[in-house]
């Protein structure tokens, strides 16, 4: 028997067994059995609120009266209102693109705290901007998006590192419903702020600058909390410090560190962890040698590797393509910009707006709870194309209505009403399709030795066309009017067909299997080959006694292959 970490890998088939029964559990009581992890998921999840926070809350700040009036001309000329709205993008965009090497170099733990600095000190420049002016707010606004933009990807890591396998892809669905809470709050608290000091002229500056400070509540509390959060097991074992990582792991499952089952999940996170050391020693052997600076190299070239074959470029197609449809469709457009929207569409105040932007908030809140119960069920083709096709009638609806009713809002409020329901359904549709969905691809469409750097592509390209979708709407929708709606139905339209005839149904695929779909020669085998022979190494294979006459290292492949996954997410 191969020793592990000092220890001799031995376990009893009672051991496995439970192992194997735990796997299949999931829900509230698997919860009350993990109630100190699923309080740190939900804990690390005030990453994800500061990001839906911020999705939203600009979008009623832009229409206050007394924020118009700070920054004059930045909120009349639609090109800079615009700015204003997407530096945040862009600032995400840039935090996407150290958050990997940062999560690795100085810990998942560590990162969430640098980053959630990152966030503060960009609230801080915003709410100085009563003196600083228009370039206080852009540059805050950079500097918060690059905190989210970072946290948006290494608190999801975090909560899976530390997650028991059996609740590893609840626990991450909490980042949605965090962000999808953020958001919604967000604009309620923009419908409360904005009576602050009256309405009109007399609105005071408060008004705008609350909501804005209000995320330093949340925020100190996550950088408070986090120094007393444990470092992930992974990330522990990753970097040699197989001991520590064993204690942490019988702290986080409420078990003794001699216990059998936490030898056991340690042996899984150690096979995944030399794994991908094996696999950056094969495919790139110059940058074997984990140093910092190697870290940071290593996610140009593992990216830059991607677009070498055609089958490997066909995924970087899907991922890339599937996130540029999901921001087209037009979700950040009505996120960003729903009060102003809502005013072109007839409602008669400022106030009426961002009531209705509330139940925007609240809708595509409610809307992604169905989509964890049938997604597995139904497949992510039908998922993303009836969405798509659902989101593009609506955007049609509303072009039609706003055409016709565009010079006669105030004697036809019915058809304001009309298209505003509209957008309400729009968000639905989103909510239960794309929101969650599209991430769910570009995950899954990758080998396991390049599924890291592929993820990091996909999300890339969504920060980049969310940049963009934010600078332009506000042109669009003064310039073109009901054309908007229009192009996005269009965009959303052609989404549908390249999700039906280019991309490949995912679901419950081997990684075999989507090396055939995707015309992959030996990728995944040897993938598998690698772990099959880690596992081997470590004493893991042949003591798990597979269920029902199934062979255990067939077994483990699979329950590592969806661990990576429901990680990289």
């Amino acid at each position: 028997m191969a020793p592990v970490g000092g220890k001799t890998s031995q376990f009893t088939d009672a051991a496995v067994q439970h192992r194997l029964e735990l796997a299949g559990k999931a829900g509230p009581q698997a919860l009350v059995k993990n109630i100190r992890v699923f309080g740190i998921a939900m804990f690390a999840c005030i990453g994800g609120l500061l990001y839906g926070y911020n999705q939203g809350v600009f979008s009623g700040v832009l229409t206050m009266t007394s924020f118009g009036n700070h920054m004059g001309d930045y909120t009349k000329n639609t090109t800079k209102k615009g700015w204003l709205t997407s530096i945040l993008e862009l600032g995400a965009w840039t935090g996407t693109l150290y958050s990997g090497f940062l999560a690795e170099i100085i810990s998942r733990k560590y990162a969430i705290i640098v980053n959630t600095c990152v966030f503060i000190i960009g609230v801080i420049v915003q709410c100085t901007a009563t003196s600083a002016g228009h370039s206080a707010i852009l540059g805050g606004r950079f500097v918060v998006g690059m905190g989210v933009g970072s946290l948006s990807m290494i608190v999801p890591m975090y909560v899976a590192e530390c997650a028991p396998p059996e609740l590893r892809g609840l626990l991450i669905g909490l980042q949605q419903f965090a962000i999808e809470f953020g958001i919604m709050v967000s604009f309620w608290i923009d419908y409360g702020t904005n009576y602050i000091g009256g309405t009109g002229a007399s609105q005071s500056d408060a008004a705008w600058l609350v909501p804005l400070a209000l995320q330093l509540a949340p925020a100190l509390v996550l950088l408070v909390g986090m120094i007393f959060m444990p470092f992930t097991p992974r990330w522990l074992i990753h970097h040699g410090h197989e001991e520590d990582a064993r204690r942490t792991l019988a702290l986080l499952r409420n078990m003794p560190t001699d216990n059998e089952l936490i030898e056991l999940e340690f042996l899984e996170i150690k096979a995944q962890s030399l794994f991908e050391k094996r696999t950056v020693e094969h495919n790139f052997p110059h940058l074997a040698n984990l140093t910092a600076w190697n870290v940071v190299k290593l996610q140009f070239v593992a990216i830059g590797s991607l677009f070498k074959t055609m089958p490997m470029f066909r995924r970087v197609i899907v991922a890339t393509v599937t996130m540029f449809f999901q921001q087209w469709t037009g979700i950040n457009a009505v996120l960003y910009y729903a009060p102003q929207i809502f005013g072109s569409l007839g409602m008669s105040s400022n106030t009426t707006s961002l009531l209705a932007t509330g139940v925007v908030g609240i809708a595509m809140f409610l809307a992604t709870i169905p989509a964890i119960l049938y997604i597995d069920k139904m497949g992510r083709k039908p998922t993303l194309a009836l969405g798509a096709l659902a989101m593009g009638l609506c955007h049609f609806i509303i072009a039609i209505i706003f055409a016709r009713n565009q010079h006669q809002w105030p004697t036809h409020h019915a058809a304001g009403w009309a298209a505003i329901v509209m957008v309400w359904l729009f968000v639905i549709h989103f909510g239960w399709s794309w929101g969650p969905c599209a991430w769910i691809v570009v995950a899954e469409v990758w080998p396991l030795s390049a599924r890291p750097y592929g993820i990091a592509l996909g999300a890339s390209s969504n920060w980049m066309n969310n940049f963009i979708v934010g600078q332009v709407t506000p042109d669009m929708i003064t310039g073109i009017t009901y054309g908007t709606f229009i192009l996005f139905g269009v965009l959303i339209t052609l989404g549908a067909a390249f999700i039906w005839f280019y991309v490949p149904e995912t679901k419950q695929l081997t990684l075999e299997e989507m090396d055939l779909v995707f015309g992959s020669s030996g990728v995944a085998v040897a993938d598998r080959e690698r772990m099959t022979a880690i596992n081997a190494e470590i004493g893991l294979d042949r003591h798990l006694a597979g269920l029902g006459g199934r062979r255990s290292d067939d077994h483990v492949a699979e329950v590592q292959e969806k661990n990576v996954t429901e990680k990289d997410l």
